[in-house]
């Protein structure tokens, strides 16, 4: 039980380690309605979430445009704003602030953290599996725990174990840093796009993945013009700005755009993937489940339904009013 109290440790001290504010800045988080239907979608998202005890609420087109002033709200414009989903509390992660508590508390609890370590096979001994070979040595394990995003295909593969997962790259970009124009992070899913505005003074601009599979982490112009036609309309003021730099990432995407979380079919191998573009925002609760499944040999309560045996079995999930995404 080891594992699954490490878990629990760093899921309940991690805040109280760290300066909270050093990690997330709750700005507030808003998701626009620009069609009938996302509308009417985002007010059931509204309820459910209101129902599960979440601070969130609907909001009309004139609020949007007093928490954004800089938003287009000409009702003659290809999307208009009809209204959106306003979650005050939300905010922006630091990625980096995150991942170093993490290794900071987990090193405190004795984990030993190898950089610099590549796996370069999976050890069978027929269905179980015995350790690993890295470019550092020979590691030997009855229990292994793949969480590898967008190379979990690749990694799998060593064991022998064919994922249902398609690996895109996903891209984002900052412009020159300008004077606060933008408060909380806009999302807009009808133009695909999103943007917020850093401490720096930076706009990050991201949308959706790649339209075909691939492992490039250098992205691609028609996915990056995309983006910014689509946010040029909704936020004219960006139109001159300059972009400071671009960078892309590879997600697990599965069919039904939910996550993979439990056994193999080969014993002792476990695995945590397909959360595409969500991973982050899932770490406290899916490391726990996770945790509890490879202490346990057996699949949490919580993350059962979303085994591998899925799609094989026709089980597909679809959480449209909770998590989906458009893409």
């Amino acid at each position: 039980m080891a594992i699954y109290e490490l878990a629990r440790s760093l899921y309940e001290g991690l805040s109280q380690e760290l300066n909270y504010n050093m990690m997330f800045s709750p700005r507030g988080v808003m998701m626009l309605c620009q069609t009938q239907h996302e509308l009417r979608a985002f007010q059931r998202t509204a309820h459910a979430n209101r129902l599960a005890g979440l601070d969130c609420r609907m909001i009309t087109s004139a609020e949007v445009k007093e928490i954004v002033p800089i938003i287009n709200d000409d009702a003659n414009c290809r999307y208009p704003i009809l209204g959106a989903f306003w979650q005050p509390r939300g905010g922006t992660g630091r990625h980096d602030a995150v991942a170093w508590g993490y290794a900071r508390g987990a090193d405190a609890l004795g984990v030993d953290i190898i950089q610099n370590c590549e796996v370069t096979s999976i050890m069978r001994d027929g269905d179980h599996v015995t350790g690993l070979q890295t470019t550092r040595g020979e590691i030997k394990t009855k229990k292994i725990g793949v969480v590898t995003a967008g190379n979990v295909s690749t990694v799998m593969d060593m064991a022998g174990v064919r994922m249902p997962i398609e690996s895109q790259c996903l891209q984002a970009l900052v412009s020159e840093p300008i004077k606060p124009v933008l408060g909380c992070v806009v999302m807009a899913n009808t133009v695909h796009g999103y943007i917020s505005q850093s401490d720096k003074g930076e706009l990050v601009i991201g949308g959706g993945t790649d339209g075909y599979n691939n492992y490039s982490q250098r992205g691609s112009f028609p996915a990056l013009e995309h983006m910014v036609t689509a946010l040029v309309e909704t936020f004219p003021i960006i139109s001159r700005l300059r972009m400071l730099r671009q960078w892309g990432g590879i997600v697990d995407m599965t069919g039904d755009r939910s996550p993979v979380i439990g056994k193999t079919p080969v014993e002792g191998l476990y695995v945590n993937c397909g959360w595409g573009t969500g991973g982050f925002k899932a770490i406290p609760g899916s490391g726990f489940v996770f945790a509890d499944t490879l202490a346990n040999d057996r699949p949490h309560p919580i993350a059962e339904p979303f085994s591998l045996n899925r799609f094989s079995e026709g089980r597909l999930i679809d959480e449209s009013v909770s998590a989906a995404v458009a893409h």
